[in-house]
């Protein structure tokens, strides 16, 4: 499991990226200031590590030494919004910067994409009893495979990386059909039928006027 290490002193702030980053499948550990971080790099291996500036004790930038001794991938998520601050940051080795306030899903994209740089990417999701190896593009459904066509992979994929929440069929249809205009709304409707047959997937439920949710425990 990719380990991310959130370095963040406001509570409120640091919980939501967590929970966040959990729900997305990652695993994460968080600190509240620059020492606890740097105490902790020593003693374990993360993947990535995203914190603020303006940190006790330790501010961001000097923590940043700790980072790239260790050759952890940064991500700044601060109120510091100044361009010479985000050259600052950039330069100090941070993979990118991110301004408060700031979107749940940029955020996870901007993960994901400093992950596939590193290429530290997720190549496997679980839940219920199947499992998709992106590398592969194989499903697993209790170990035995079951054959997909190409929309319906990239369809389940899309629905387990965005498990437990409510996406319209617009937002579906543009992700694993491309272009912006829905079309035709049967396609989607179509491929999820097929998708709950051969999978007997009772989690992929219709949200009234929306679109689908794959609905995921744990």
């Amino acid at each position: 499991m990719i380990k991310i290490l959130i370095v963040e002193d406001e509570k409120p702030i640091a919980d939501l990226v967590r929970l966040s980053l959990l729900d997305a499948g990652y695993g994460c550990t968080c600190v509240y200031d620059g020492q606890s971080a740097a105490d902790i790099i020593e003693q374990e291996a993360f993947d990535l590590a995203i914190l603020d500036v303006m940190l006790p004790h330790i501010d961001g930038y000097e923590l940043m030494e700790y980072l790239n001794y260790y050759r952890i991938p940064a991500i700044f998520l601060t109120a510091r919004t100044a361009v010479k601050e985000r050259v600052r940051g950039l330069k100090a080795g941070a993979e990118d910067y991110i301004s408060k306030p700031f979107e749940i899903i940029e955020l996870l994209a901007r993960v994901e994409t400093v992950l596939r740089r590193y290429n530290k990417g997720r190549t496997r999701y679980t839940f219920a009893d199947i499992c998709i190896d992106t590398e592969a593009r194989l499903v697993y459904k209790e170990g035995q495979t079951v054959d997909l066509t190409a929309k319906e992979f990239d369809l389940l994929l899309y629905l387990a990386q965005n498990r437990n929440k409510a996406l319209y069929r617009s937002q579906i249809y543009a992700h694993v059909w491309g272009g912006d205009d829905l079309g035709d709304s049967r396609t989607v409707d179509l491929h999820v039928q097929r998708l709950r047959k051969k999978l007997q997937l009772p989690q992929l439920v219709p949200v009234y006027r929306i679109g689908y949710r794959l609905e995921v425990q744990g």
